[in-house]
This record gives structure tokens, C-alpha cells and sequence, in this order.
């Protein structure tokens, strides 16, 4: 098997894009860039974070997602997706179909921390000029990864990049991405994601219907 490298590193300024009714800056539109990217705590260099309530942070620093994938879009949708278009900031051959929650990616000094899945938005949809576009992107389960930076480091097109699996238990990224869209997801498959080292936003959402249901259960005894 073809060992993991970088096809490309994806950064983008804020711009506008019009999402349903609305005028609205975002930093989505990532495009390839040549040179060595800097990645710190809060993600690449000259990179743009516009809502940071659901984006960004460090948590979610950097978005990977696998050049596979842009093969099946391309596929799926019959024409060319270049890197970039999900908003990711790397774009990996040989990226993993699944990992856990934990897992790490290294390249050159840079370490990497699987921390949640993608889940799509508004923004994407109307990135990709469909407004049905986040099911499609749901029904696909391609969501590619968020990571948390351990330790900064530099990157460019072309590094190898070497998978640390996690030992011991967690929950893998198709999982909680499944799970997110459950209404009432089961208490042990919460106790494990909410267990796990996931990104805070997901950790505060899942918490709470762990709550719920715990609540639910104990009246129900």
C-alpha cells in the first residue's frame, strides 16, 4: 500500500458568499497553496476562521480530507472537484476511510489529533451551489476529519504523513458522525463517544443527551 502524503495544503481569506437569504463572510473557499504552510494551535497560517462558533478553534484546528474521496465526488457529481472545495486545509492520499477519535497524524514535526467528524452546514451547500447538498454529503458518510494540533509544525505538498493509532478504546469517526443524526442514540454508544477525546462542541452536544437519556431511564426504573 502507497504510504499517506500530502497532494495539497489548502488555505483561504474571508470572502463572501451568499447562504439562503443572506450575505455572509466565510473562509470555505480554500485554494491550493505552493509554499511551506506554518500550522499552529489554531490551525495553517493566513488561514480564515469566520464563524467561530461552529468552526475553527483548537479543537478543530485542521480539516483533512482523502484525495479518495475527491476521486468519488468527481465521480458523483460528473465533474471535477479540485482540493480544497470541502474546506479542508490538507488534502491526504491514502487517508484512512475510518480512524478513531485520538488517532494521530504525523508529519515532520507537526502532530495531529483526530478530534471529530465534519458535519455539514448551510455553508457548504451553498458553497457547492446545492441546497440539498449537506444529505447528500450525510448519505455519502465521507466526512473527513478535524484534528487538534499537539505540535506545531510546517507542511507542504508532497510530506509523508505517518498514522499513530490510539491504544486502547475509543469510538471511530463514522460512529459519532452516524450518531450525531440519531434522535435518541443509545446511552452506551454516548458513554463511549463522551469518553473519548472528541472536539469540545460535539463533547457539549453529546454530554447532553447523555444527560437526557440517563434522566429518561432513571425514570423509567
Amino acid at each position: 500500500m502507497e504510504q499517506m502524503r500530502i497532494l495539497s495544503v489548502n488555505t483561504g481569506l474571508a470572502e463572501s458568499l451568499q447562504v439562503g437569504g443572506q450575505v455572509q463572510l466565510t473562509g470555505i473557499n480554500k485554494r491550493p497553496v505552493r509554499d511551506t504552510v506554518h500550522v499552529g494551535e489554531l490551525g495553517l497560517a493566513n488561514d480564515s476562521v469566520c464563524d467561530s462558533e461552529h468552526h475553527g478553534g483548537v479543537d478543530q484546528a485542521v480539516y483533512v480530507y482523502s484525495a479518495n474521496d475527491y476521486v468519488w465526488w468527481s465521480q458523483e457529481l460528473d465533474r471535477e472537484i479540485p482540493y480544497g472545495t470541502f474546506g479542508d486545509n490538507l488534502t491526504i492520499a491514502e487517508f484512512p476511510d475510518d480512524m478513531n477519535a485520538g488517532d494521530r497524524l504525523l508529519v515532520g514535526d507537526l502532530i495531529l489529533e483526530a478530534t471529530a467528524p465534519r458535519i455539514p452546514c448551510r455553508t457548504l451547500a451553498a458553497k457547492m451551489q446545492d441546497s440539498n447538498f449537506g444529505l447528500r454529503f450525510r448519505e455519502a458518510e465521507r466526512p473527513g476529519v478535524y484534528f487538534r494540533v499537539l505540535n506545531p509544525g510546517d507542511v507542504a505538498a508532497g510530506d509523508p504523513v505517518t498514522l499513530v493509532e490510539m491504544p486502547g478504546e475509543s469510538i471511530s469517526m463514522l460512529e459519532i458522525f452516524r450518531a450525531w443524526y440519531q434522535l435518541h442514540p443509545p446511552v452506551e454508544l454516548l458513554q463511549r463517544i463522551v469518553a473519548a477525546p472528541v472536539a469540545e462542541r460535539m463533547l457539549a452536544k453529546f454530554s447532553a443527551k447523555l444527560s437526557a437519556a440517563t434522566s429518561a431511564n432513571q425514570k423509567d426504573d
